[in-house]
């Protein structure tokens, strides 16, 4: 009787000891899966992941180029014409040095005289002056009519003391091409002009700048809602101590920015392209994208390659990572042969190759990460993890990614976008932030309009001028 006690006893013993190291091996898989995470978060930068570089910080990655070497030396090539700054046919002025041992010598002006120019330099530089231009309005008395008659100012003039076009441009351009916060401005033009410039004039000089360009801006969105192929992106920033999303809508011709509180599709729908737009929208897979059912979505692969680095780095046995990388960087060399030589789409048997090695990949991806099925129900979604995340949106979105490669209008990424954008981020780190919503809205304005007179190679500075003196000049093709 004692004996099987002691026997059933030990037996629970030994149950519960097997169900003890059953959890705790869940828990170690639980832990495990934890600290796979957080090193991936650790080693995340924008090289590896969709990051943008704002985020690096000092710790900025190495680059790795994906870029296949060309053979060729670094360098300019033979044949290549360089730049260098050129001599001036008719300089200001011209200083001539003659020998030392000249200087005293009773013959010097007859020499001087028959001297010859062994060599020529020249000095480039700015002279910075103030130029005050008084007007007056004069009355006379008419011996014809017997009447006094008036002069009148110009349009422009309104005040008994103003700032001019060229002044104004400037301060303008500093304080947004140039990202320079309006105190910054303020003691920069103070100081270098030697007048009383104060912050609340600048401000009203960007202000009355963004409110000429109005309407210009509204044509800009009105050519990038027809365009056919479009880039879309947002970014992050700081309005009034909050955080606030710029939205972008562009292509190589046109910028359009516009800013919401909101970064889905409330914010892109503010905008006012993406709502009508039927053309192909080039973005980054953010999903309020694909709510839009009447556009074409093309993915932007440089995001994909940054990810596929991430899982090539931080899990060496997902050999599939590298393989679908190469893929990606053969069907981009396809594409650019075939556009180089004017051929209007790639040739059938690339596109049955491309389309054979991408389903061989993702196949050999899902069989390296199966989906695990539980018994237990948990309330919520269970988390896939960012490989098994990225080998699905591979391939569910398999048309959308093999986009460039089937009309070769569709660009490989979508840096287009990033570029247009890249100059929040820099206002952002360069002034803090924005102190009114209206602010944000003055300065996309008129980047809106710079960054399309930039394309359209129109100087920043003249566009911004020309906006002043309420002829902004921009191309709206037909």
């Amino acid at each position: 009787m004692v004996r099987d006690e002691l026997i059933e006893l030990l037996l629970k013993k030994i149950e519960e000891q097997a169900q003890t190291i059953k959890e705790l091996h869940r828990t170690i898989d639980e832990l495990n899966k934890i600290i796979q995470e957080l090193t991936e978060k650790v080693g995340m930068n924008s090289r590896n992941s969709s990051k943008p570089p704002s985020s690096d910080g000092l710790n900025k990655p190495a680059p790795r180029s994906l870029r296949k070497k060309s053979g060729k030396k670094a360098g300019g090539q033979k044949g290549h014409s360089g730049k260098h700054l050129k001599t001036t046919v008719e300089p200001d002025e011209i200083i001539a040095h003659i020998p030392s041992i000249c200087e005293a010598c009773s013959s010097r002006e007859n020499c001087v005289k028959r001297a010859a120019v062994e060599e020529t330099r020249q000095v480039i530089d700015a002279v910075v002056t103030v130029h005050i231009t008084e007007h007056k309005v004069l009355s006379v008395d008419c011996p014809h009519d017997g009447l006094l008659h008036r002069g009148e100012f110009p349009s422009d003039i309104t005040a008994a003391v103003q700032y001019g076009q060229n002044l104004q441009a400037l301060v303008v351009a500093l304080n947004t091409v140039g990202a320079v916060s309006v105190k910054r401005t303020h003691e920069i033009i103070s100081s270098v002009f030697n007048i009383p410039l104060s912050t609340g004039t600048v401000s009203n000089m960007v202000k009355r700048c963004a409110k000429s360009l109005t309407g210009v801006v509204k044509l800009i969105r009105g050519k990038v809602g027809t365009e056919k192929i479009i880039h879309c992106d947002e970014t992050g920033t700081r309005v009034e101590g909050e955080t606030m999303w710029v939205h972008n809508a562009s292509n190589p011709d046109y910028t359009y920015l516009t800013i919401s509180d909101k970064r889905g599709r409330e914010g892109m729908d503010s905008g006012g392209v993406l709502p009508g737009f039927t053309g192909i929208a080039v973005h980054d897979c953010w999903a309020p994208y694909w709510s839009y059912p009447d556009l074409t979505h093309a993915l932007c692969c440089a995001h994909l390659l940054r990810e596929l680095i991430g899982v090539e780095e931080n899990h060496p046995d997902q050999r599939w990572a590298s393989y679908f990388m190469q893929l990606l960087l053969d069907m981009k060399a396809a594409k650019e042969k075939a556009v180089e030589q004017g051929e209007g789409q790639l040739s059938r048997y690339y596109l049955d190759k491309f389309d054979r090695l991408y389903d061989q990949i993702i196949k050999e991806a899902y069989q390296a990460n199966p989906r695990v099925q539980t018994e237990e129900k948990k309330r919520g979604r269970k988390k896939k993890g960012k490989v098994l995340s990225l080998i699905e949106r591979l391939s569910l979105y398999k048309e959308s990614i093999c986009l460039f490669i089937k009309d070769l209008r569709v660009p490989f990424d979508n840096n287009q976008a990033e570029r247009d954008i890249r100059m929040i981020k820099i206002k952002t780190k360069v002034s803090g932030c924005f102190r009114s919503i209206e602010g944000a809205k003055e300065y996309l304005t008129i980047m809106s309009y710079v960054g399309t007179a930039k394309k359209q190679r129109m100087n920043p500075y003249e566009a911004i001028r020309n906006a002043i003196l309420g002829k902004p000049t921009l191309i709206f093709a037909k």
